[in-house]
C-alpha cells in the first residue's frame, strides 16, 4: 500500500536549514488502520502532509502500491485514491455542501444520498445540505462535512490530520463511530494523526514520532500499553488531551 524510505523535510532558517523530519521509515499495509501520535511538534502534521502530497521531501522516496509517487501534486494523488483532510479545514465560498460531496464522489449523488454522508458524522442533514461551505460554519461543522466528503470518496487511503480537533465532546464520540465503521466496512487503509487515547484503541498499529524520528512502532497491542506505562502525567497529558 504505502511505504516510506527514508523521508527527511527541512525548512529554512537564519542559520541553515531545520530538519523536521529526519529519516522517517514506514509502511501501511492494505486494510489497515494506523494511528500516528507523539508530543506536539514532533513533526506528525508535517509527515501527513508529505503523504498527501501538501509537501515535498527534501530527501527520500513515497510508494504507493508499488509506485513511486514523490513528486506527484496532491490532486494527483487524490486521483490514484490518496485522500487527506485538513486539520484546518478549507472553506469554499460560493460552494455548497451538496456540491462538495458530489465533487468528492465524482458522481451526481442524489440530494438523500448525499445527506447520508452528513448523518454518518453526526450533522442533521437537512440543516447542512445546502448551505455553503464559507465563514457562517463552525471550525467543527467544517470538519465533520471534511470527513463526510472523505466517506463520499471511498478512498484507498484516507489521512486525518487530528480529525477530533475543534469538535465537542458528542461528536467526538460519534467521530469514533465513523471511524470503526471505517475500518470493518471499507477496503482502504486509514492513517490518522491523533493524540486520542480512545482512537488509538481501535487502531491496528501506533507509530510514535517524536522530534521529527519515529521512536515507537508495532501493534497497537504493543505499543498502547508501553506508552501508558511509561508516560509520566505531564507526558500523558501531551498524548491524551480530552476535549473539554
Amino acid at each position: 500500500m504505502l511505504t516510506l524510505k527514508n523521508i527527511s523535510f527541512d525548512v529554512p532558517a537564519d542559520k541553515g536549514e531545520i530538519g523536521i523530519i529526519r529519516d522517517i521509515s514506514l509502511e501501511v499495509g492494505d486494510d489497515q488502520f494506523v494511528v500516528i501520535t507523539g508530543p506536539n511538534g514532533g513533526g506528525k502534521s508535517t509527515l501527513a502532509r508529505l503523504i498527501a502530497g501538501v509537501e515535498k521531501p527534501t530527501s527520500g522516496r513515497i510508494y504507493f502500491d508499488g509506485e513511486d509517487i514523490t513528486e506527484k501534486s496532491i490532486t494527483d494523488r487524490a486521483n490514484m485514491g490518496i485522500s487527506y483532510a485538513f486539520q484546518q479545514p478549507v472553506r469554499f465560498k460560493g460552494v455548497q455542501v451538496l456540491d462538495l460531496i458530489r465533487l468528492a464522489a465524482k458522481k451526481r449523488l442524489s440530494a438523500a444520498d448525499a445527506c447520508q454522508y452528513l448523518s454518518e458524522v453526526g450533522l442533521c442533514a437537512k440543516d447542512y445540505i445546502n448551505r455553503e461551505v464559507n465563514a457562517s460554519l463552525s471550525g467543527g461543522e467544517l470538519k465533520r462535512i471534511e470527513i463526510a466528503t472523505v466517506l463520499a470518496r471511498s478512498s484507498r487511503l484516507a489521512v486525518f490530520d487530528e480529525p477530533e480537533a475543534g469538535i465537542d465532546l458528542w461528536s467526538f464520540q460519534n467521530l469514533i463511530q465513523v471511524f470503526e465503521r471505517m475500518r470493518n466496512q471499507t477496503h482502504g487503509s486509514i492513517v490518522i494523526i491523533s493524540h486520542q487515547e480512545r482512537i488509538l484503541n481501535i487502531a491496528d498499529k501506533i507509530i510514535v514520532i517524536a522530534d521529527g524520528r519515529v521512536t515507537k512502532s508495532g501493534p497497537k497491542e504493543e505499543i498502547l500499553p508501553e506508552i501508558l506505562g511509561t508516560a509520566s502525567a505531564v507526558d500523558a497529558c501531551k498524548f491524551y488531551q480530552e476535549d473539554k
